[in-house]
């Protein structure tokens, strides 16, 4: 058996696709035989994973790039020449054209450019309008959560069958970070209050105007003793989400290493989302041991089950008594971490891999 994976968002500034991306190839190289895992493409060992630059040289990103362009726009057959004998293709949501030999698998990560286009700008529309012609074509499809499964079969009319849930997992860097880290990631960005923490692409989709809103809403005496910090870059459409009062921080983008000590240093994490495929903020949150405050909406209750505070994330009251709630009850806060160390470590990397590798094996009969 050889698997040819789409490597391709390793070379363009992305964020959840990217992370799911490197970490799965990571431990599919890990838990398969020597040659069974094959990139399109070639990379070599990936180093740290970084979300704002390609992980490869600049000449193996202009040669992969430039591939991906001219698979997509021209009639030449150019991944039919890059994949060469591989048993399975498993594209990118970059891909218009897969190779024609190889069985076509893929992953469904989210449905809201179908569900909320208004929260997309076109171009992400179009590229998802393409993607989700190659899914109705693929053999087999995994999904990483059982919301998006759902989505898929109900917008795109896939056939159940054809689609297998394989959670993705969290990176073992963010359990128990070591307090010198958490020490240090406070003195790095002068953090120097308690703090609420809210991690993300500054896009409509993670609906940070409501949630400074909420915090800005708190009662004097209680929002008085903590910050909002925000960290993530700046997306489409997300320039007024960052003309922010004095009570709140925005670090912009933050290198992973250094996230998952900030995540550990908040008092209470808030991913108030409008709509996500799995949520990889909110689960990294539970494994370093940081309350979360999230929506009851989309794939997050799957991912969060009763170790977390669900809201209605277009609900302004109950995102604003949801914070408040958590951040004036210790005890509370005490009881949903500890739930959540346990329930995040059924998100595993290594048992995501291995699921994948039999997924594989079945399309390959």
């Amino acid at each position: 058996m050889r698997i040819a994976i789409d490597a391709v968002p390793l070379l363009v500034r992305s964020a959840g696709v990217k992370n799911y991306l490197y970490h799965w190839l990571t431990h599919l190289r890990r838990a398969a035989a020597p040659g069974v895992i094959a990139t399109v493409p070639p990379l070599g060992e990936l180093g740290p994973l970084q979300h704002e630059m390609s992980m490869a040289s600049a000449v193996r990103t202009f040669c992969g790039l430039a591939a991906l362009a001219a698979s997509n726009y021209t009639p030449l057959p150019v991944f039919d020449w890059l994949v060469g004998s591989a048993d399975v293709f498993h594209a990118s949501t970059l891909v218009h054209h897969p190779p024609r030999r190889p069985r076509l698998t893929a992953t469904v990560h989210d449905m809201t450019c179908w569900l909320m286009p208004e929260l997309h700008s076109p171009a992400n529309l179009r590229a998802d309008r393409s993607y989700s012609e190659l899914l109705r074509r693929a053999d087999r499809l995994m999904a990483v959560s059982e919301s998006s499964r759902n989505d898929a079969i109900r917008t795109l009319g896939l056939s159940p069958d054809r689609i297998e849930v394989i959670y993705p997992g969290v990176a073992a860097s963010f359990f128990d970070p070591p307090e010198d880290a958490v020490r240090s990631v406070r003195e790095r960005y002068g953090l120097t209050r308690p703090f609420v923490l809210a991690v993300g692409t500054i896009e409509p989709r993670k609906n940070v105007p409501a949630l400074i809103k909420a915090f800005d809403s708190l009662p004097s005496g209680t929002r008085g003793n903590f910050d909002l910090v925000l960290a993530g870059p700046k997306g489409w459409g997300g320039e007024d989400a960052t003309s922010l009062p004095p009570s709140v921080r925005y670090l912009g983008y933050v290198p992973e290493s250094d996230l998952p000590p900030l995540t550990a240093a908040a008092t209470v994490f808030a991913y108030p989302s409008l709509y996500e495929g799995f949520g990889f903020p909110v689960a990294q949150a539970m494994a370093a041991g940081t309350v979360v405050l999230t929506s009851n909406v989309s794939s997050l209750p799957e991912v969060a089950g009763d170790a977390a505070m669900l809201i209605d994330p277009r609900s302004q009251a109950e995102l604003t008594a949801g914070l408040e709630r958590l951040l004036t009850s210790p005890d509370l806060r005490a009881d949903l971490a500890r739930r959540a160390k346990e329930r995040v470590r059924r998100f595993s990397w290594p048992a995501c891999a291995a699921k994948s590798l039999r997924f594989f094996e079945a399309v390959c009969g």
